[in-house]
């Protein structure tokens, strides 16, 4: 029985130490626990899906220097971080291209409606297992990739502030994906 713990706790000491780390899985989506943006090491904050009319759409992570349950201080503050859309279901351009629109315009920071017809135009059709990734870095701005094409960066803390508060302010997509992003 000894021999049984021993082996055990040195094959989950193993595990634990060697090999890649994830932090989880959602929905059939795994991401990595954590991410450099900026040259700036990130950890997944948390993972949440962006369902509608009760299909999957994607699952989302929040990548922060730091963990934090606090939506305004993941909005806020002017550091490195990252918003990934792990599709999960094939979208159109014009689909993505309506939903930027849409929600951009609904935030109420000017900038972001400034912001709107530019990310919108960067979209394209994406199948289920690519990703949209949205990168800031402070004095830079916000980048945005998809299906790992860059397609263009809009500078400003404002813009990446009202894109944040698109996942995370008083109106995100669903309650679910915003209490999944904030760990919650």
């Amino acid at each position: 029985m000894r021999s049984f713990l021993v082996s055990a706790l040195l094959s989950s000491a193993l595990l634990f130490i060697g090999g890649p780390a994830f932090a989880g899985t959602l929905a059939g989506v795994t991401l990595p626990d954590s991410a450099t943006v900026g040259g700036k090491a990130l950890v997944l904050n948390g993972m949440g899906l962006r369902e509608k009319y009760m299909l999957d759409i994607y699952v989302g992570g929040l990548y922060l220097p730091t963990k934090t349950t606090d939506a305004s201080k993941a909005i806020n503050d002017d550091v490195p971080k990252r918003i990934v859309m792990h599709m999960v279901r094939g979208l159109s351009k014009d689909q993505l291209s309506e939903t930027m629109m849409e929600s951009l315009n609904a935030a109420s920071q000017p900038a972001g409606r400034a912001a709107a017809p530019t990310l919108a135009g960067w979209m394209e059709d994406v199948d289920s297992g690519e990703q949209i990734v949205l990168d800031y870095v402070p004095g830079t701005g916000c980048t945005v990739t998809v299906d790992g094409r860059k397609k263009g960066t809009i500078p400003g803390v404002d813009v990446m502030q009202a894109l944040w508060g698109v996942y995370l302010g008083p109106k995100p997509p669903t309650s679910a994906l915003k209490k999944g992003l904030l760990g919650t």
